[in-house]
């Protein structure tokens, strides 16, 4: 993999930039659609790649793990062949899920004993097993096993937790390095900056993480609860220590204000179940501010959804007729109001870096922000 820096803005840290995968380009600023199962809820991969734009996606190590199962996903060549994905894919490790499964799970320095919400079955995944589960998966980017801290978080058990962390991270680099990929093509690995809300534990991982010299790093443990500024304080820490000449990848963020602010901060990857677990409940980000199509304003409004826009969905169906679907139930309404979250932050994404290239970002940032925010 690759990282090249194509332009920067002189009043904040944003930059723009293209990382070179064996399965095509991505530039950034970039949003990553989730598909935890192999599949983004609701949207087919020709929508994700001729409307919504999408250069890349998501998939989940424990869901897939667990269901279909490796021996599927191996037996169909890897999950670009299984989904008919044809570019770049990224894996979390699991370690959130691990996070999320605290009554059902158990962390020891070997790794995570934990119980399959399928059906209880035990399993255990360790900094080794999860660098093979991933090189079967077949992802251009895996993540690193990692333990994602609650918050709010104890300091010594953050402290504790990192370390923990570090520990496992010096595993995985040493049986990913070991190994090769199935399929044909290179995979990456990207190490996970911890150290819950605390600045000198934050200092401490993104130096650590630093040292390993892979070819592009993330931050994980934000936006499970804490105050947005204090998000943005963390980050940014980090940003200033990580290099510059790797992309950063900013785990499970966010809404649109966030990814702007943090675009800002010298962010360059994010993903975030946000756009469509929000369209599924009615909720519709666009260019001039939020809709709850549930709004009995919008029952008669037969404009489009988002004419700035300008794709199909946007253009062809009206608020009116999508509050409809959504009032009513219809499996159509959450597709549509997905595809439309998605493509709008994509295009998020792309107007941020075409004002990157032009120098004029943190102006358009700012009014941009403002917007996104509104309530329509």
């Amino acid at each position: 993999m690759k990282f090249e820096i194509q332009g920067a803005d002189s009043n904040s840290k944003a930059r723009a930039g293209k990382v070179t995968t064996d399965h095509g380009d991505i530039l950034t600023p970039i949003f990553m659609p989730v598909g935890t199962a192999g599949s983004v809820k609701a949207v087919h991969q020709r929508e994700l790649e001729n409307d919504i734009k999408a250069q890349i996606i998501l998939g989940n190590t424990y869901h897939l793990y667990l269901r279909p199962g490796l021996d599927i996903i191996e037996s169909a060549g890897g999950l670009h062949a299984f989904n008919g994905w044809r570019k770049p894919i990224l894996t979390d490790s699991g370690g959130y899920q691990v996070y999320s499964l605290a009554d059902s799970r158990k962390i020891k320095e070997e790794g995570v004993t934990f119980q399959s919400h399928i059906d209880g079955s035990k399993h255990v995944f360790t900094p080794e097993n999860v660098m093979d589960i991933q090189r079967t998966i077949g992802a251009d980017i895996i993540m690193a096993f990692d333990e994602c801290t609650p918050y709010p978080c104890d300091y010594q058990y953050a402290k504790d937790s990192m370390h923990m962390t570090h520990r496992w991270l010096e595993r995985c680099c040493h049986r990913f390095d070991a190994t090769e990929g199935k399929y044909g093509y290179n995979q990456t690995l990207f190490p996970i900056v911890q150290g819950s809300v605390y600045k000198d534990l934050r200092k401490e991982a993104a130096e650590t993480v630093a040292s390993f010299g892979r070819e592009g790093n993330a931050i994980g443990g934000l936006s499970v609860g804490e105050p947005a500024e204090m998000m943005y304080e963390m980050t940014e820490l980090v940003c200033d220590i990580l290099p510059v000449d790797k992309p950063r990848y900013l785990m499970g963020v966010g809404t649109p204000a966030n990814l702007l602010e943090c675009i800002a901060l010298g962010i360059d990857m994010f993903d975030c179940v946000m756009p469509t677990r929000n369209a599924r409940n009615g909720m519709l980000f666009t260019s001039e501010g939020i809709i709850n199509i549930k709004n009995k304003k919008w029952e008669g409004d037969h404009g489009p959804i988002d004419p700035e826009l300008g794709g199909y969905v946007d253009t062809f169906y009206s608020r009116a007729y999508l509050r409809h679907l959504i009032m009513s139930k219809e499996i159509l309404g959450a597709q549509i109001a997905s595809i439309h979250n998605l493509t709008f932050y994509l295009w998020l994404m792309n107007s941020a870096r075409e004002e990157i290239q032009k120098g004029t970002f943190f102006d358009w940032k700012s009014g941009m922000v403002e917007k996104v925010n509104r309530r329509l």
